[in-house]
């Protein structure tokens, strides 16, 4: 048995791939949630720098995608073409990005990230008032789906809708569909709700048999398992209209998000009076200086909406207490290592 550094891969395949009889590669790396959550708990070193690329220097080339093979190396349209940017807030610090002779890296040691002023927020005491929801009988089972991508807290929210209908007393089931574990690979998180717990039968939400969509990516919403769970004139969906480059991006520089399409097949699937859209992501970043907001945002909306069936008490008191939960520290392992992830 031989350890190897990942940037050896390629290689050590091509030898194994020669080789007669049975052989074996591992390739073990931390998981780049994981490592995101370490580094918030403070079990793991978070570096202290950042990368950035400078608009106006870089030449779209796309040569920092096929270093890094990296999801967060995301394309920007300026009025000199299409360059790259990186999503700061989910960039893990891999740093592979570098690896290519490119002059418009630049590298920020011990920068923070800004975050919005409050002066600039508005003053929210001059909007009216937002009326409250007239929330959904649950007579039968109301099965909930949230799809998006892995890494953004697809799962979270619905270990929040879990825990809020337990807090309430109902009956829940959930079932989470990551695939590929995978940031930026497809994830479903089924919900199921009932007066009584023995209403309900299945582990997930059935074919057509949905209530409410929440689409916290386009590409997903209008992926052939979130359609199949959609009724037509019944199911509706809430959708975060930000378009996320896929991995196509990375293999195509010139790829463009099909947002058409995609709200055109849900259209098509439900009707358009049953679909509500907004830039969800925009929204959680100006506001709040991170898109990591983005689906707790979209869960507030499908609530405004009155198709979640459980009360604001419930959904604030769960959301409390995982915020709670997500600050603490711990103190770091002797063993902790920063290890690169993408």
């Amino acid at each position: 048995m031989t350890v190897h550094h990942r940037d050896e891969l390629d290689r050590i395949q091509r030898e194994f791939r020669e080789l007669k009889g049975t052989s074996i590669i591992i390739y073990d790396q931390t998981c780049a949630t994981e490592k995101r959550r370490r580094c918030k708990r403070g079990s793991m070193v978070d570096p202290a720098k950042r990368v950035v690329i400078n608009e106006l220097v870089c030449e779209g080339c796309g040569d920092c995608s096929v270093q890094s093979n990296c999801l967060s190396v995301e394309p920007i349209e300026t009025e000199f073409g299409r360059k790259r940017r990186i999503n700061q807030n989910s960039c893990n610090k891999d740093f592979s990005c570098v690896k290519g002779f490119c002059p418009s890296f630049v590298t920020v040691e011990g920068g923070q990230l800004k975050k919005p002023k409050k002066d600039k927020k508005g003053d929210l005491s001059a909007l009216s008032a937002i009326p409250e929801p007239v929330l959904p009988l649950v007579e039968q089972v109301w099965g909930i789906v949230v799809g998006g991508v892995g890494g953004t807290g697809v799962i979270t929210i619905g270990q929040l809708l879990g825990m809020a209908a337990h807090l309430e007393g109902k009956g829940v089931v959930t079932q989470d569909t990551s695939g590929l574990a995978q940031k930026g690979g497809a994830t479903w998180s089924h919900i199921q709700i009932a007066n009584r717990p023995g209403d309900i039968y299945t582990s997930k939400v059935g074919t057509a048999k949905a209530d409410l969509v929440i689409g916290c990516d386009p590409i997903v919403a209008a992926n052939k398992s979130t359609l199949d769970v959609m009724l037509p004139g019944h199911t509706h969906v809430v959708l975060n209209s930000h378009g996320t480059p896929t991995a196509a991006f990375v293999s195509n520089p010139d790829w463009q998000f099909p947002s058409g399409d995609c709200a055109s097949a849900i259209d098509d699937t439900v009707g358009r009076e049953l679909t509500s859209s907004f830039d969800a992501e925009q929204v959680a970043v100006q506001m709040l200086g991170d898109s990591i907001y983005t689906n707790p945002l979209m869960l507030g909306f499908a609530w405004q909406k009155g198709r979640v069936p459980l009360s604001h008490a419930a959904l604030i008191a769960r959301s409390s207490s995982m915020a709670c939960r997500s600050t603490t520290t711990r103190p770091p392992s002797s063993g902790a290592a920063a290890a690169p992830t993408t």
